[in-house]
């Protein structure tokens, strides 16, 4: 038994009293209890071990870009200790570069150990579903409030109208006529279902098709029962979905951002290994010499001073290759896009999803409240008119359980004749809903197929003029009120006084109609009876015509109704027959329960014969519709090369209707291979489930289970697609955590629905997905702006320090330089190319696939070009500065500094062998004046200036060079700067902070840097600006490549 579960749904109850040892009358005993739950264990979920905090803070540090960066610190912490100690100075300058990068790094794992530890949420959210006591019946007596984890197979429970079901259980006895459980969190089907105690004979069903079973954490709505408990804590539904929830959070994979930045980072390193030994092999003999003797080296000197040295420019190097500031802008320009999506109703519960919904290429939806409004509204009502051949169609509109949402179409009937006065009295007084508004959406207590009946009502109107007059002065009236929660339906409220309800026949599954005998104003009792139209029709022997005369059904009358009904079945219609009866025989005086026929109402088995000769007046078509803007989203998803599927628990042919209605299929359209159950696509070959999801077009999988949406999900992203799931329910969470984007509503979904979800739509509505994609598409193309921008930039910081190691002049800048452009100056513009306004045809193109590389070889080879620029600019700046009086007739001599040649600024470390070699004193800034003890030292302490010259060169190219990264082929002539006033912002912030650090004394200290005249800052701008120049030219050559493309449709 604990191996093999007991199917108790095909058993009979007494089959099931005999496996579990049980009497219904005593209850399990307490021996029993005890031997079930060395067994089976307590009714409650698993807690699973969650990774412990020192693993995720390891996790943090397992990434390449993270790794070179710690590395770098390490050396630069080695190196500044020992500088620190040759010098004897105790100053922090020397420490901040590797104080920095730790601080990076620390941040970025807190954040990451945040997102870790939000993760599984999902699983608490499950628990607190569960059911926390409960009414069960141990040796004999009965516990009212036993802990429901004590619960064991083979307990018997009462349950009542409100409760929540604390385990999986068979029916054995109903103690009301009918019982209805709301269980739609759990299998997704869209209204209360009812439930019996015959045995369901198909072993191997789904969970909707389990009739006798109730399920835990779903709830009574209607009736009261006694059940016997199957299953219990992680053998129950429930805790099947816990444990596949767990399986897909261990199957979540990275997203296509995070894998491109990986494989950027390995490549990086790569890179920075082999320019780092390049560098030391360029320079090996500046402390490494020797002497060759008859082919062999001798006297070989090596020094550790110069070696070091050298060490510290691969330092630099590696430092100038990482864009340190990327995770940081990225982490920004994320953050930007959820606050725009969020005013948009899609809420981002992940930063990193934002960028994958730009490369999804499959919509998985749910239908009930997603596709649909999920609340029930009628859509049409059949009558008959003059004769009995003659029918009449009054069409209903409105979506929602808003009265005042839509009205009958064509509705000429102000005062209503006698039939649709009696189609109203029916839908008005046989109902035992009521409406409410939240605040946001309207809401019902009660069955949503009434709640529709009585909105119904609402628009047909009441036959009193004086009446209608009165109900509309207090509608205006409850308008103005501050508490208009109740809806004040004053039509329904006529109706129920008129005709007042004095009994009910329950609803059961047999006779499949629900009635209410009322007393009418003529003092005589009427019978009101609503229900299944075949049920209702063969039970009735006349029908109702317009003018209100009663003439008996013949076959030519059945059958035109038959017809109507399978032409609205057909549509997705849930259809209702309504019908009366005056003639009560005993019950025509019936007042209440101490009438002497009171005992027939108690008795269901008398209900048959009390609804039989009917008179029959009309039919309603009721639906839970679709949504008026899924149509067009459904389109922008075919443009846009996005495949929509719906998966949902509903049935096949109110799924398919759905489905056509909202452009998914056209009408007529053959459904063979893109309508299935789930059970028939689960039945089918793998490679026939990979064949079908290939292929072009909508597809729709109904009667669906969690395990069904698992494995179509799963298919899906084996086959390469990027998948969007939504999802409500309980039954959703285990699809949702397993897709790259799981979808839950905000309005209707559930906790676990949410918890497990990377994104939560705040008004339930498919339309939003797809702005949401757009957006996602928007703000990946942004990314990939700033990217490219912050990697040129490193490339030309990689190709300043290759070119200084080269040619073996003093080092243009150091590391902590390097760093300060990289995190503070780059990251404002690099931000601000986030607010890039979208591409009006983001939506008319294909998806990118997620293989597609972030810098593809034309890319690399521009920004190549823009490096090596920056490259020689920044380095030849530096050397300018030491060689040449003037450059472009601007004096560079202004200062007072000691020229030198091209060759002696190369050979610099051997200047002490120089003779009459001198370096006079200059100034900088207003009053500060240079000096050397040692001459030698022009080219350590003295090159300030010309390392200031270099890193303000390098700030002004990549300010000049965010303008290039608006667009990545269109010119600045046609995509000017003031598109995007916000990087205009960002450029002056970044040169406001350079200037802060050229002009604040202590400032300028830390990074080795003095402040400029007005002539270098000339000079600084006539080197910086051709690198728009540079950048226009090779965005024409990029145009002239591109052709026209097509855009492929889903």
């Amino acid at each position: 038994m604990e191996d093999k579960q007991f199917p108790a749904w095909s058993c009979t109850v007494d089959q099931c009293l005999k496996e579990y040892n049980v009497k219904l009358e005593k209850g399990l005993s307490s021996y029993e209890v005890e031997k079930q739950r060395e067994i089976h264990g307590w009714n409650e979920l698993q807690k699973e071990n969650g990774k412990p905090l020192w693993q995720l803070v390891f996790e943090q540090f397992d990434d390449m870009l993270v790794k070179i960066l710690l590395v770098a610190a390490f050396i630069s912490f080695i190196l500044a200790y020992f500088e620190q100690t040759e010098t004897n100075e105790s100053g922090f300058e020397s420490y901040v570069e590797p104080v920095v990068i730790v601080l990076i790094l620390i941040l970025n794992a807190i954040v990451g150990v945040w997102q870790e530890s939000n993760a599984e949420k999902a699983l608490e959210a499950l628990k607190e579903m569960q059911c926390e006591s409960c009414k069960a019946l141990r040796d004999g007596y009965l516990v009212p409030d036993l802990p429901a984890r004590e619960l064991v197979p083979g307990d018997i429970v009462e349950l009542r109208v409100g409760d929540k079901i604390p385990a999986d259980m068979r029916v054995a006895v109903l103690k009301t006529s009918t019982l209805r459980v709301e269980q739609s969190s759990l299998t997704g089907e869209s209204v209360p279902v009812l439930k019996g105690t015959h045995p369901v004979l198909t072993k191997d069903c789904d969970l909707q098709a389990k009739e006798n079973m109730v399920f835990a954490g779903t709830t009574i709505v209607n009736g009261s029962c006694v059940c016997i408990v199957v299953n219990t804590g992680m053998k129950s539904e429930i805790g099947e979905i816990q444990k596949q929830i767990h399986e897909a959070s261990m199957e979540e994979s990275e997203t296509p951002l995070k894998k491109k930045l990986d494989e950027f980072g390995n490549n990086l390193t790569t890179v920075i290994g082999f320019v780092c030994l390049a560098v030391w092999v360029i320079n090996y003999k500046y402390f490494l010499k020797w002497e060759t003797v008859n082919g062999w080296p001798t006297n070989i000197q090596f020094s550790f001073e110069k070696c070091t040295y050298y060490f510290k420019i691969a330092v630099a190097l590696a430092v100038a290759a990482i864009p340190e500031g990327l995770p940081a802008v990225i982490t920004t320009c994320l953050a930007l896009g959820t606050r725009k999506m969020a005013q948009k109703n899609a809420i981002m519960r992940k930063l990193a999803s934002v960028e994958t919904l730009g490369c999804t290429t499959v919509i998985c939806s749910d239908k009930t409240g997603t596709l649909t409004t999920n609340q029930m509204s009628v859509t049409e009502i059949f009558t008959f008119g003059g004769k009995t051949t003659a029918g009449r169609m009054f069409r209903v509109e409105g979506t929602t359980y808003d009265p005042k949402d839509g009205a009958i179409v064509d509705w000429s009937c102000f005062n209503m004749d006698a039939n649709l006065q009696v189609v109203a009295e029916i839908c008005a007084v046989c109902n035992d809903a009521g409406i409410y508004n939240d605040g946001r959406v309207f809401r019902v207590t009660g069955l949503p197929t009434e709640a529709a009946l009585k909105v119904l009502v609402e628009k047909m109107g009441v036959p009193d003029v004086k009446a209608k007059n009165k109900i509309r002065e207090s509608q205006v009236m409850a308008s103005y009120l501050i508490d208009n929660d109740s809806v004040k339906l004053g039509c329904c409220q006529w109706w129920t006084k008129r005709s007042k309800r004095v009994g009910t026949l329950e609803l059961d599954r047999i006779r499949k109609s629900m009635s209410v005998i009322v007393n009418e104003p003529t003092g005589q009792n009427r019978l009101l009876v609503k229900g299944a139209v075949e049920s209702v029709l063969e039970r009735s022997s006349h029908i109702q015509l317009a003018n209100g005369c009663v003439v008996p059904i013949d076959e030519p009358c059945r059958q035109l109704l038959l017809s109507r009904h399978v032409e609205m079945s057909s549509k997705g219609l849930r259809c209702l027959g309504l019908a009366y009866k005056d003639d009560l025989g005993e019950l025509s005086n019936y007042n209440g329960e101490h009438h002497p026929s009171h005992n027939k109402l108690l008795d269901p088995t008398c209900y048959n014969s009390i609804e039989s000769d009917l008179i029959f007046v009309g039919v309603v078509g009721l639906r839970d519709p679709p949504r008026e803007e899924v149509r067009s989203a459904i389109e922008e998803c075919h443009g846009a090369g996005i495949k929509v599927m719906v998966i949902t628990g509903d049935y096949k042919s109110t799924a398919e209707a759905i489905c056509t209605e909202i452009g998914l299929f056209y009408e007529g359209e053959d459904l063979r291979g893109k309508s299935f159950t789930g059970k028939e696509f689960m039945a089918l070959s793998p490679l026939q489930q990979r064949d079908i999801l290939s292929k072009p077009g909508g597809k729709v999988f109904s009667r669906s289970e969690p395990r069904h949406k698992q494995e179509i999900v799963r298919t899906l992203k084996e086959m390469g697609e990027v998948v969007a799931m939504t999802g409500d329910g309980v039954n959703d969470a285990p699809a949702l955590k397993l897709a790259d984007i799981g979808i839950a509503m905000g309005i209707t979904g559930t906790e676990v629905a949410k918890e497990a979800s990377d994104m939560v739509l705040a008004d339930d509505n498919f339309s939003t997905i797809v702005s949401a994609v757009g957006e996602g598409r928007s703000i990946y193309n942004n990314m990939k702006a700033f990217i490219r921008y912050m990697i040129s930039s490193n490339v030309g910081e990689v190709i300043s320090i290759f070119l200084t190691a080269a040619l073996g002049i003093p080092e243009c800048m150091i590391p902590v330089q390097l760093l300060w452009v990289n995190l503070v100056t780059d990251g404002p513009p690099a931000t601000a190319l986030g607010f890039n306004p979208a591409d009006v045809d983001i939506m008319r193109k294909p998806p990118r696939k997620s293989t597609d590389p972030l810098i593809d070889s034309w890319v690399l080879f521009r920004y190549l070009v823009i490096g090596c620029y920056v490259g020689v600019a920044t380095v030849g700046v530096f050397i300018l500065w030491y060689t040449q009086p003037s450059f472009m007739g601007i004096n560079l001599l202004g200062d007072g500094h000691t020229l030198v040649s091209v060759s002696q600024l190369r050979n610099w470390g051997e200047c002490a062998s120089w003779t009459n070699f001198s370096a006079t004193p200059f100034t900088v800034g207003s009053n500060r004046v240079i000096t050397f003890s040692n001459p030698c030292d022009y080219f350590t302490t003295g090159k300030v200036k010309a390392m200031t010259l270099s890193l303000s060169v390098l700030v002004a190219i990549e300010m000049f060079n965010s303008l290039n990264a608006l667009s990545e082929d269109n010119s600045l002539l046609k995509m000017p700067p003031w598109r995007n006033p916000y990087l205009l912002v960002a450029m002056a912030v970044s040169f406001g902070l350079h200037c802060l650090i050229l002009y604040v004394p202590f400032l300028a200290n830390v990074f080795g840097i003095v402040p400029l005249g007005f002539n270098e800052w000339v000079l600084v701008i006539l080197v910086s600006a051709p690198v728009i120049l540079i950048d226009e030219v090779l965005k024409t050559v990029a145009r002239s490549r591109k052709w026209p493309g097509k855009v492929k449709t889903a």
